[in-house]
């Protein structure tokens, strides 16, 4: 059975959050080693809301070092073209960018492969350009490729230059308990 694009935002704001049986389902894709991620990621888990809207975003994360708002996409090919559906999705992508800028937030989008490979179907793209002022989410802007661009000057994703959710998931861990521990 299919599943919507609805589907997939609440799998990622499953995973997001830390829910147990989302986790599990998830980490059954992954190796053994790495499922220790997931433990991790479900004692300090995302606070994740829904924010759907016209050209607005799907998702928004939050943590106390972290917060981003998220776009999901889904699609069977390896590669969304955001200059297809009249452009509506690069106005969509360009909205994003310029609503982040004004307050200095990082954008992501979220690309869930649709009968892909095994491993991990999820790929995270920074979708905010240009410099933050620096501390955390600078770093996080800089583990995440960028939203890349045709010739044309339209967003493309390409799911295998995105950042795979789990090791999204082990630098946030990383990151966080640097911070914790060093303050």
């Amino acid at each position: 059975m299919g599943r919507s694009a609805a589907g997939y935002e609440r799998e990622l704001r499953e995973l997001l959050r830390g829910e147990p049986e989302a986790l599990r389902r998830y980490g059954r894709r992954l190796p053994p080693t790495d499922r220790s991620v997931l433990d991790s990621h479900q004692r300090r888990p995302f606070l994740v809301v829904r924010a759907a809207g016209s050209l607005g975003f799907d998702l928004v994360a939050l943590r106390p070092e972290f917060a981003f708002p998220l776009e999901v996409k889904a699609s069977r090919e390896e590669v969304i073209r955001f200059s297809s559906a009249s452009g509506r999705a690069h106005a969509q992508l360009e909205a994003h960018r310029q609503a982040v800028a004004r307050v200095g937030l990082l954008a992501v989008y979220a690309y869930r492969r649709i009968g892909g490979p095994d491993d991990d179907p999820w790929r995270l793209f920074a979708a905010s350009a240009g410099d933050s002022d620096g501390g955390r989410l600078k770093l996080l802007r800089n583990l995440l490729p960028p939203v890349a661009q045709t010739k044309e000057g339209n967003g493309i994703l390409r799911w295998e230059e995105g950042r795979p959710l789990l090791e999204f998931l082990r630098r946030v861990a990383w990151l966080t308990e640097r911070s914790t521990g060093a303050g």
